[in-house]
């Protein structure tokens, strides 16, 4: 079954999925960003078909989240590297993983992250860019952007709700 299309929705959440939300493009993502670079690699790490891989890889290409760069001419081979646009994905997949962690890992996260400078067990919290206070869904309001339709605050667009640590 084909899923739908989110292309045409202006909403930038629908319009990541598009690129980012297919099955096992996280699961790729990850892997790049601890440095798997070769197909071979993806392949044999996920267990994922060779077809869909090599579509899956095709797509973030296409996209500028990854980019194709050759290191064998004979026979020619190429490898998959993160674009700056692809390594500003980090933080949305930490915060999969730590909601992961907190809600599905029934026996504990499998992997803890680690504070290179200071040694300690960390996780990444969302601050505000502008006072450095730590954001929560119930500090939040939501308006209308420079791509939206109309202006005004979004009925309803309090976020109290979605901020499951108080």
């Amino acid at each position: 079954m084909r899923r739908s299309s989110f292309a045409d929705m202006n909403c930038s959440i629908a319009q990541s999925l598009e690129v980012i939300g297919e099955w096992w493009t996280p699961l790729i993502l990850r892997d790049a960003m601890m440095g798997v670079t070769r197909f071979e690699q993806f392949q044999s790490r996920l267990g994922i078909a060779r077809n869909v891989l090599s579509a899956r890889l095709q797509t973030l290409v296409d996209h500028g989240i990854l980019e194709e760069v050759q290191y064998s001419d004979r026979p020619p081979r190429s490898e998959y590297v993160l674009t700056q646009q692809g390594r500003e994905l980090w933080p949305v997949l930490t915060m999969l993983r730590q909601w992961g962690d907190r809600w599905l890992a029934t026996d504990g996260p499998p992997v803890e992250a680690v504070h290179a400078s200071c040694g300690h067990e960390t996780h990444a919290e969302l601050v505000c860019s502008h006072c450095g206070e730590r954001l929560r869904g119930r500090d939040l309001q939501l308006r209308h952007g420079r791509g939206a339709p109309d202006g005004g605050i979004i009925p309803a667009a309090r976020v109290d709700r979605a901020d499951a640590q108080g």
